[in-house]
């Protein structure tokens, strides 16, 4: 059974949100790589995630991932953010034709049992088997109750963009992505009642 962290983590990309969560079970964001940059309500969205449940930055270890690391000690509250390094390993991963320009291995080419070891000496919250996953501690909203409250399926889009501006989250997310970003953030019960107060306004 792997691990659960309880802050979430942030990524360059997907391949190496899959490696680390064959590693441990958490919250885990991309950034898309330098997308951050120009993303302002990404950033806005990781800064309220910090101050939730605080936030763990793990990138590569060449120039790229320091720079993106950089960025985001930047626009993060200090004392919210930990910083998971990985350690110079030459190589390249399975997927790539030829290793990166400076020819080390990257976040999705490391083993699980090094991503745990890192987030472990980072100061990474580990939760016990009770712990729980959604943010404010109850029980987690499912893809079955987007669609009970009308925030999937057909004609859901607008109803879904307006909770997202009311809620403070990014527009761009995504059916999959609103129900990780809801998860992060709320219980159902407090969705719900969300969503009863937007309809009495």
């Amino acid at each position: 059974m792997r691990p659960r962290v309880r802050e979430l983590i942030v990524v360059e990309g997907r391949y190496d949100k899959n490696a680390l969560l064959q590693a441990v079970d958490a919250a885990v964001l991309e950034t898309g790589g330098f997308g951050i940059f120009k993303d302002r309500e990404l950033a806005a969205f990781l800064r309220r995630l910090a101050a939730e449940r605080g936030v763990i930055v793990l990138t590569d270890s060449d120039g790229a991932g320091f720079v993106i690391r950089n960025h985001l000690k930047g626009i993060l509250p200090k004392g919210q953010v930990k910083h998971a390094y990985i350690p110079d390993v030459p190589g390249k991963e399975r997927r790539k034709a030829r290793p990166g320009r400076e020819g080390k291995l990257g976040v999705e080419g490391m083993a699980p049992v090094v991503l745990l070891e890192a987030l472990r000496r980072c100061g990474a919250t580990f939760l016990d088997g009770d712990g729980q996953r959604s943010g404010a501690g109850g029980e987690p909203i499912t893809k079955a109750d987007l669609l009970e409250l009308g925030l999937a399926g057909p004609g859901s889009a607008a109803r879904r963009q307006a909770l997202q501006r009311r809620l403070g989250l990014p527009q761009r997310l995504t059916a999959n992505g609103l129900l990780e970003a809801l998860n992060l953030l709320y219980t159902r019960a407090a969705l719900e009642r969300e969503i009863s107060r937007e309809s009495c306004e």
